[in-house]
């Protein structure tokens, strides 16, 4: 009753009266009363619709004032110390690395251009998941980064609340907090029957609560406060919610909310309680089959039980308005209102910890609700939106990890996550694996649906503290593990032998980001804080768990020591653990490698996967996976790749760098060659059987083999190098390979920062300028402009090129080829090296560390240098699949052994001895070894190799190859003998010797069919047909040092090229050999020998003193011959080309473009180009343009003369003329029709229309739409033209007058008549019809008659412009050569000959003869206009054109004469016009004409490029500095005289004056008197008389130096068409207009915008600056291309869309180019990339 009768009375009324009650000390009638009208206005049976609940609900909070007073009045208590700004997706921020203290930082751009960031590190950009802004938060920023508004402690000045103001609001709100929440659970429905729809209905109802609720956190501190008390009140939670009223309607709510519960795989606390459940509940969500279920249910079971609270994914309860918001909020998947709402209370710092935990115990939750999202694209960006919010903050991470388990329940989370979508591995042993891996092809790896939760973990992992509290929970660790050993052995590739893959799957990117995300990421967050001594036991126990993990791995997919055949995977995680912590701990901590080592034989396991690895590289880039597709090319290319390698190669090759140097060098170097299955190649025999490979396989997996030990050996990433080496050598290597950005060379060496090397005394800057030169951006020949680039010094390239490293990190094979070409620049270029191609140069490695050792054993050990001994001799014979290459790596391995000797023990040197007669070599040491000589080698060959068919009695001393890779078996039995108590462990390497030996030998048939492993067999060999071998013994008598000094003659192809005393000779100059090629790499070593070992240098002196015989020349190999077959094709293709050109002689037809042009109309009185507008008080006022004014003449002529007569005194096309230019290429009409025939049959035509007449020049593919026809006969008219005359004037006039009555006629028809009539129609066709319409009568000859003329005026105004304004001191330009007048003219005189000028309106009879007065025309019929108006250079052009041709010189000499007069006289009026009276009497009172004539020396000229400047001239005494004076007077003089106005011969003593050019052939005082007399008494006089002859330069707007000025300007600016701020806004470079790009909302009759403003602006061409990607776009007619960008970063750089967020400044020279280009037309030239927008810009 109470609530009916409030209700009906004012809302304002209402709110007073009840809050006046409410203020009194009895406040229980008013607390009755208004819980009765809420019960009544908020009643949730009401639609969410009505907007009346919304109103009452304003005015009750606001109480007697109005809603907008109250937010003021709460806004001014807002105690408030962060700014909290809220943004959603594509809203500009920044961030700032240099205040930053969390990466995740970042500010509005308000707090940001209040900061002070002068010369940090800072970026703009674009927030792709949302965000908000951190200024005044501590936590995450450093205070000096503060705005000033937040730098004041501004909550320390505010004043308390009255009591009063808010008790409204504590009263309303709650019960309106809790209407929201039964309108969420009452649209809710169950899930088989909802849908996507039913959600977002019932969003968009709720959308007004909602903003309401956002409207009331922007109030300030004050209102969050209220806010927070009832969001986080647990009682009146109770007394609303829970559905126990009498209400039928709160009851159903509850039911269905609990029912929401349940169907998400969640029961609250109190039913569980009841159920009495044993285990968690599992939800019916996961759809899987049964096999997938029993595993995953399994794994579930074990997990649940080892997690502290087995409760974290099944249970809930909301004991809080928050909890059960923010369930509804992940239910109906983040919807962006509620994401906003909840995100703006976070400055409110009990709401901030409160929702902190609400959003920790509904994690488990989200991730079901985002694994069963349709959006998780969208989802994964709003629960990212507000986590990095929560756990950015280290304080606020650190105590949800204590009091809320936070840890557990995300690795719990991210384990049930990654178990929904695991299958059974197939790796080693596929039918008895116990391993489980993630199914790539899974939409949760496929789309990344991981990486929101993966993305809190590691942020979580950032803080100290929390990751301390993570390495100290030893259970949390094996949890982790198990979650990394998912991915071990993921995406398994099974080579394909027989049939080419059917289907390429294309996963394996989901694969490797899954591996750097999920695992690798977060493994570099927990190393960050592994770097002191005290976390030593950190790194033991990851160390400890991570072997304990691989055991169960290879135990669980049944490993012991051989690999499945043909099968390799690229993701070893648990491997990349182990080997990234024992670096680590080695590094940093101090630790002790070997009491982190497992034993041998568990080493020995460790190494075989991540060997597969390294081989199959070798084998993929040997196109031995060819039948599996592209996708396996790109797993080995994503391995290497910049951002990968940190992650993945280099912690494998660590890892077995650390294998190699503990285990036994022998077992590991046979293990290699194995491994890339290249044992059956190294034989001493030229003739050998490989079973694993072919013939074209051999050799590339041989050099993979030799360069991946060089690798192995010489790389020091994790072996010793510091955090600044190790960032010099990384940016060396990827500056070497090509010059490079700024920010491409940061990308490329980003992933060192992320990972953990962060340079310590040296930052990349400083590394960059120590490294490399700086080139600034370059404009190359044709327009193509380049980028600054940094390249490396040249100290770089002598001293740091490594082209070991540069291997490691190519990507593509060619970057390889590039690194050494640009080195072979430098070679040349610096004189080091003038002769041949280099070699890669050697370069010495900094020092092992001494845990590494071990690893200098592999360079010194019997079985490498056998290896070594046996290539050396068959690069030596010439053996097949050798290679420069090979060779190459031989002696890298040599001199790596040489640099790096290893101190042996001296007992080990004397027993090897024993054995020496019958053992390869009698020690270790390498530099002893390279002069022991080899005599004999038994081999095992096929029967038909040549060795067979020598026949000798075995000598009694041989070394067979049967101990190639070791010594022979008996010295092995007799080691083993001695090592009894290590025979256990090496049980393995004895197992791995025997099989390796076996297969290597081949000592019987039997032995090579029954212990070659199946794993080496890679092709089928049919059964019983073993290969037929036999023994021989080669004598060889050679030593590593002899066949080094052999292939020396061989590369110098001279025989004794090394004399006896070349040593002596060396130690003279012993850095000759850095640089070079084969030749001076054998020569190092050989010195490094002789300088080691007195030993080895009398071995050398020996051998060179022997006399060898002479080398054979070597055979034209099928190759080379190749090549010089292709050399002589090429010189007979330029042979034709010539000759082809000479034919051109004979040329008949012109290539051309014609193109609308606006450039003239666009000039200025002024030469300052204007400025681009960046505040709203600026403006751009285009009615002083050239264009425009010329409009104004011609309306106001036509509003008082004839239209005919006005249509020949003046020119259009100042706004839309045509431009015609050609490349100057010609060829036969004939050809060109056939050569357009086939551009009509062909379909790859890209960039331009063929039907619409447009091609490219065959020859120089520039763009064309027209051909223009080449006038014969041209020799003659030079001679008509030159003819000499001594006419009089008079005689010339009257020629000049008979010649203009002559009849004109067309040519006879002909193809070059035809092709004459195209060209006009072609000229025709490009203008807009707008631009040829003139005058009153569309279409009508005059019109055409006017265009006609106006096309020459517009290419002879262009010709001008392009050469400076000046013909005299201006020069041809590059334009100049694409000019085409003199064929144009002939086209056009010969059109517009067609057409006669009534001599009753001849100009030329009132221009040269004193007519009688005229009295007979009509009244009603309007006057010619005024000679005096008319413009001279027209009248020029329409006599020239109309008259016969060719035209003689004397009469062109005569029309410019007569025409000067005029232009004369037209000067004198539009200077007396503007006379004030008093001027006017003295110069009428003076009386005499003498004076003008001798006081203006600069009266005008009419020149032949008819760029009429006589006002100009007349006035430039008075206003002109002296200097530019100089320059006309010397540019008029000189074309007086070219123009026969003036004797041409040089008169220096004289004063030239204007007016001795004059020259009347009746009275002059007559003439004028009668041009006066036509124009007096006319109104607007003045107007018409006085042109504005002086025009400057065209310019582009000028353009501020700073981006950022632009880009804040305009990139919020409306549009002024459609009012809304644009997508994609643009502005037109020419006048400055605001447009939208692709905007649907400005289309006019289906263009848009910037198409159509291009079409008015510039008669189809327009030049655009796009604001959100500070790139040009240009609009040519019916194609755009994208130009470049003027504005570059400080390092040269483009930053297209803005990507990189680096301020940027103007350009000049690039501004200018464009400038240049949009001046002279050549936009069509020089852009190639051009391509159709269909009016869609």
């Amino acid at each position: 009753m109470m609530a009916a009768l409030l209700l009906r009375r004012d809302k304002k009324s209402t709110a007073a009266h009840l809050k006046s009650d409410l203020n009194r000390t009895d406040n229980s009638s008013g607390v009755r009363q208004l819980q009765e009208l809420l019960d009544s206005v908020l009643n949730p049976e009401k639609p969410p619709a009505d907007t009346e609940a919304l109103d009452w609900c304003k005015c009750l909070i606001a109480g007697e004032e109005g809603f907008e007073e109250f937010c003021k009045t709460v806004r001014s208590y807002d105690n408030a110390t962060l700014c909290g700004l809220v943004w959603t997706a594509n809203f500009v921020a920044y961030r700032c690395r240099t205040c930053g203290i969390s990466p995740c930082m970042s500010l509005c751009a308000e707090c940001f251009n209040n900061g002070d960031h002068t010369g940090h590190d800072f970026n703009m950009f674009r927030s792709q998941a949302g965000g908000a802004c951190d200024c005044g938060d501590s936590n995450v920023m450093r205070e000096t980064g503060f705005c000033r508004r937040h730098r004041l402690r501004t909550g320390e000045n505010v004043p308390s609340v009255p009591r009063d103001l808010l008790l409204m609001s504590e009263m309303v709100l709650p019960r309106f907090i809790i209407c929201i929440i039964q309108y969420l659970r009452d649209g809710y429905t169950e899930p088989d029957t909802s849908a996507e729809r039913d959600l977002q209905k019932v969003l968009q109802q709720l959308e007004p609560q909602i903003t309401f609720l956002e409207e009331l956190t922007k109030m300030g501190g004050a209102m969050r406060t209220v806010l927070t008390k009832i969001l986080t009140n647990q009682q009146t939670f109770k007394d609303l919610s829970m559905g126990q009223e009498e209400n039928v309607f709160a009851k159903k709510n509850y039911e269905n909310y609990l029912s929401a519960l349940k169907n998400s795989g969640l029961v609250s606390v109190e039913e569980k309680a009841q159920t009495g459940a044993a285990e968690p509940t599992r939800g019916s969500e996961t759809g899987e089959d049964q096999d997938g279920q029993s595993i995953g249910q399994r794994k579930r079971v074990k997990l649940s039980s080892s997690t502290k609270d087995p409760s974290i994914m099944d249970s809930l309860k909301h004991k809080c308005f928050l909890e059960e918001l923010l369930f509804w909020t992940i239910k109906y998947e983040f919807p962006q209102k509620m994401v906003t709402f909840l995100l703006n209370m976070l400055p409110d710092q009990d709401y901030k910890i409160t929702f902190t935990k609400t959003f920790v115990q509904h994690y488990a939750f989200i991730m079901k609700t985002l694994m069963k999202s349709q959006e998780s694209d969208t989802m994964s960006n709003r629960i990212v939106h507000i986590s990095v919010q929560l756990f950015s903050n280290e304080d606020l991470a650190r105590h949800v990890t204590e009091e809320c388990q936070l840890l557990d329940i995300m690795v719990t989370v991210l384990l049930y996550m990654m178990e929904s979508c695991l299958i059974k591995s197939e790796l080693q042993d596929e039918e008895n694996s116990r391993h489980v891996v993630v199914n790539c092809s899974e939409a949760l790896l496929k789309n990344n649906t991981y990486w929101p939760l993966v993305s809190d973990f590691i942020n979580i992992l950032s803080h100290q503290s929390v990751a301390k509290k993570f390495l100290e929970d030893h259970s949390l660790l094996m949890l982790w593990m198990s979650f990394v050993s998912f991915f071990q052995g993921m995406n398994l590739n099974k080579r394909e032998l027989s049939e080419h893959v059917e289907f390429e799957s294309q996963t394996y990117y989901a694969a490797f980001a899954a591996e750097l995300e999920a695992c690798a990421q977060p493994m570099w967050g927990l190393l960050t804080h592994c770097k002191v001594k005290e976390t030593q036991e950190y790194t033991k126990t990851v160390v400890r768990y991570c072997l304990e993990t691989l055991q169960i791995w290879f135990d669980a997919i049944g490993f012991v020591d051989e690999l499945a055949p043909n099968q390799v995977t690229f993701h070893l995680p648990l491997h990349r653990y182990y080997a990234m912590f024992l670096s680590k701990a080695v590094k940093c901590q101090g630790l002790d490698l070997e009491s982190l080592l497992p034993d041998q034989e568990m080493l020995m396991r460790i190494m075989v996967h991540p060997l597969q690895i390294q081989a199959s590289l070798s084998e993929i880039h040997s196109n031995m996976w060819v039948r599996n597709g592209l996708q396996i090319k790109g797993q080995a290319m994503t391995y290497v790749q910049s951002h990968f390698c940190n992650s993945m190669i280099d912690p494998d090759i660590f890892l077995l760098q650390v294998c190699a140097s503990r285990l036994d060098p022998d077992y590991f170097i046979s293990s290699v060659f194995e491994r890339f299955k290249v044992v059956d190649l190294l034989t001493m025999a030229s003739v050998h059987q490989n079973t694993a490979l072919d013939g074209e396989q051999e050799r590339p997996m041989l050099e993979g083999a030799l360069t991946f030990l060089v690798i192995l050996s010489s790389l020091r990433i994790h072996l010793g190098m510091a955090d600044d080496e190790i960032l010099r050598a990384e940016m060396v290597s990827q500056l070497c390979m090509n010059d490079r950005t700024h920010s491409s060379l940061l990308d490329l060496v980003s992933s060192l920062f992320y990972h953990g090397i962060v340079p310590g005394s040296c930052s990349f800057e400083e590394m960059l300028s120590a490294v490399a030169d700086f080139k600034a951006p370059v404009f190359e020949l044709g327009g193509s402009m380049q980028q600054g680039m940094y390249t490396p010094k040249a100290e770089v390239w002598e001293k740091e090129f490594d082209p070991i490293m540069v291997i490691l990190r190519t990507v593509y094979r060619r970057d390889v080829q590039s690194a050494m070409d640009r080195y072979s620049a430098f070679l040349k270029q610096s004189g080091m090296h003038t002769t041949g191609n280099p070699w890669p140069p050697y370069k010495e490695r900094t020092p092992l560390h001494p845990c590494y050792k071990g690893l200098d054993r592999l360079l010194h050990c019997k079985t490498l240098h056998i290896v070594i001994f046996t290539l050396l001799y068959k690069i030596w014979l010439d053996h097949s699949n050798m290679s420069e290459h090979v060779l190459c790596m031989v002696l890298y391995l040599i001199e790596l052994g040489l640099d790096n000797q290893v101190e042996e023990d001296k007992g080990d040197e004397v027993r090897p001895s024993e054995h020496c007669h019958d053992s390869w070599f009698p020690g270790t040491n390498l530099l002893s070894n390279l002069h022991h000589v080899i005599n004999y080698v038994r081999v095992r060959v096929p029967e038909t190799a040549p060795e067979v068919k020598r026949e000798r009695e075995p000598p009694a001393s041989t070394s067979a190859e049967a101990s190639n890779f070791g010594q022979n078996s008996r010295r092995l039995t007799g080691n083993w003998r001695e090592n009894v108590r290590e025979a256990q462990v090496f049980s393995l390497v004895a197992e791995r010797r025997r099989k390796f030996q076996e297969i290597i030998n081949r000592s019987s048939t039997e032995a090579s069919q029954a212990v070659r492993p199946k794993s080496s067999s890679t092709r089928w060999v049919p059964p019983g047909t073993p290969p037929q071998l036999v023994t021989e013994i080669l004598e060889i008598h050679e030593s590593m040092l002899s066949l080094l000094i052999k292939l020396h003659q061989k590369l110098s192809a001279k025989q004794n090229s090394l004399s006896a005393t070349w040593l002596e000779d060396m130690d003279a100059n012993p850095n000759r050999h850095a640089h070079g090629d084969g030749i001076t790499a054998i020569e190092r070593i050989l010195t490094k020998a002789a300088t080691r070992s007195h030993q080895s240098k009398r071995s050398i002196q020996e051998i060179c003193g022997k006399v060898f015989p002479p080398v054979a020349p070597k055979k034209n190999s099928p190759t080379a011959k190749k090549t010089m077959d292709k050399e002589e094709r090429r010189q007979r293709a330029r042979e034709r080309q010539q000759k082809l050109l000479a034919e051109f002689a004979s040329r008949q037809k012109s290539f051309m473009e014609t193109a609308m042009d606006v450039v003239l109309g666009h000039r200025c009185k002024s030469d300052e180009a204007k400025k681009l507008p960046t505040t709203d008080e600026e403006r751009i006022y285009p009615a002083d343009t050239c264009g425009a004014a010329h409009d104004v003449r011609l309306a106001l002529m036509q509003s008082f003369f004839k239209d005919s007569s006005c249509l020949q005194s003046v020119s259009i096309g100042w706004d839309g003329g045509v431009y015609v230019q050609t490349c100057g290429h010609t060829l036969h009409i004939d050809c060109h029709k056939s050569y357009m025939e086939s551009l009509r049959n062909d379909q790859v035509m890209q960039g331009f229309s063929v039907d619409k007449g447009e091609f490219t020049c065959p020859l120089c593919r520039q763009f064309a739409n027209s051909v223009l026809p080449c006038r014969p006969g041209r020799s003659t008219e030079v001679v008509s033209w030159h003819m000499p005359s001594n006419k009089k004037t008079s005689v010339l006039v009257k020629e000049v007058e008979d010649l203009q009555e002559q009849l004109g006629f067309f040519p006879t028809e002909s193809n070059l008549s035809k092709e004459m009539e195209l060209v006009i129609k072609d000229i025709k066709n490009t203008t807009q019809r707008k631009y040829m319409d003139y005058g009153k009568n569309p279409g009508s000859p005059d019109n055409d008659f006017l265009f006609m003329y106006s096309v020459a005026r517009t290419n002879l105004e262009l010709e001008l412009v392009h050469r400076g304004g000046n013909l005299c001191s201006g020069g041809a330009s590059g334009a100049a050569k694409r000019s085409c007048l003199n064929q144009l003219f002939h086209v056009l005189a010969m059109h517009m000959r067609l057409y006669s000028i009534d001599s009753a309106y001849n100009p030329w009879t009132r221009l040269t003869q004193v007519a009688p007065s005229r009295d007979n025309c009509l009244d009603d019929e309007r006057p010619e206009v005024p000679m005096l108006f008319r413009d001279c250079p027209s009248l020029l052009i329409i006599f020239v054109l109309t008259m016969p041709q060719p035209l003689r010189k004397e009469h062109f000499i005569c029309l410019v004469r007569m025409l000067y007069n005029l232009q004369y006289t037209q000067a004198l009026a539009a200077l007396s016009a503007k006379f004030s009276p008093e001027e006017r009497q003295a110069w009428s009172t003076s009386g005499t004409l003498k004076k003008v004539m001798e006081i203006s020396p600069s009266l005008p000229y009419c020149c032949f490029v008819l760029y009429p400047r006589a006002l100009g001239y007349l006035y430039h005494p008075i206003i002109c500095c002296p200097v530019r004076l100089l320059l006309l007077f010397q540019e008029f003089s000189g074309l007086a005289g070219c123009l026969g106005l003036l004797d041409p011969a040089p008169q220096p003593s004289n004063p030239m004056y204007s007016a001795s050019c004059l020259d009347w052939t009746v009275s002059a005082f007559d003439l004028m008197s009668q041009w006066c007399s036509e124009v007096t008494g006319l109104a607007d006089t003045q107007t018409l008389l006085v042109q504005d002859l002086q025009w400057a330069s065209p310019h582009l707007l000028h353009l501020p130096d700073n981006y950022n000025t632009i880009f804040q300007y305009y990139h919020k600016k409306a549009c002024t068409a459609c009012k809304k701020v644009p997508k994609d806004p643009a502005l037109c470079l020419v006048c400055g207009t605001f447009v939208c790009l692709k905007g649907l909302c400005c289309k006019q009759h289906g263009i848009c915008e910037c198409v159509w403003h291009s079409q008015h602006c510039g008669a189809a061409t327009g030049i655009f600056l796009l604001i959100n990607a500070s790139v040009i776009i240009i609009i040519r007619g019916h194609r755009f291309c994208l130009w470049g960008s003027v504005y570059l970063d400080a390092h040269g750089e483009e930053d297209r869309d803005l990507r990189r967020g680096k301020p940027l400044f103007l350009c000049v020279e690039r501004y200018r180019v464009l400038e240049q280009q949009w001046v002279s037309h050549t936009f069509d030239h020089i852009n190639k990339r051009w391509g159709p927008h269909y009016n869609g810009l």
